[in-house]
């Protein structure tokens, strides 16, 4: 899907989004969101959304700067919920360091809601960690 295949007469959150960060952004930056987004607004237009297997924090972005990743999770996050009051917060989680997450303007705002979340992902980690030590004695894989 090229940057004019992407209907934005409809009025669709995610197209005025898409609109607004054309005239914002510097153009090359603009090109690199465009390049991240488009597989996955493709696989929400064609509801595929489940078999696509998409990681901002994976190799294959590491040339996007951080600026545009945060972009680009604000734009998947428009498309998929469709607001647009979507905030890219920064948790800092001991185990893991620092984790950036999507979340409304509301729960942003809101530190007793953030931590909740930190302790989430905190629980996670640890979960996580305990099945790879888990699968690492039994000899299955760990990357997961």
């Amino acid at each position: 899907m090229s940057d004019s295949e992407i209907p934005h007469g409809d009025g669709r959150p995610v197209d005025m989004y898409l609109d607004l960060l054309r005239i914002r952004m510097d153009t090359e930056d603009y090109r690199l969101l465009m390049r991240a987004v488009e597989p996955v607004l493709e696989a929400i237009e064609e509801e595929r959304l489940s078999s696509l297997d998409f990681a901002l924090d994976s190799g294959a972005n590491d040339e996007l700067p951080q600026e545009v990743r945060d972009e680009v999770a604000l734009v998947i996050a428009t498309a998929v919920t469709g607001r647009l009051d979507n905030e890219v917060v920064e948790l800092d989680v001991d185990d893991t360091g620092p984790v950036r997450i999507v979340t409304d303007a509301t729960t942003a705002s809101d530190p007793e809601r953030l931590g909740e979340i930190a302790d989430y992902i905190r629980d996670r980690h640890k979960q996580t960690e305990e099945l790879r030590g888990i699968a690492e004695v039994s000899g299955l894989p760990t990357d997961f």
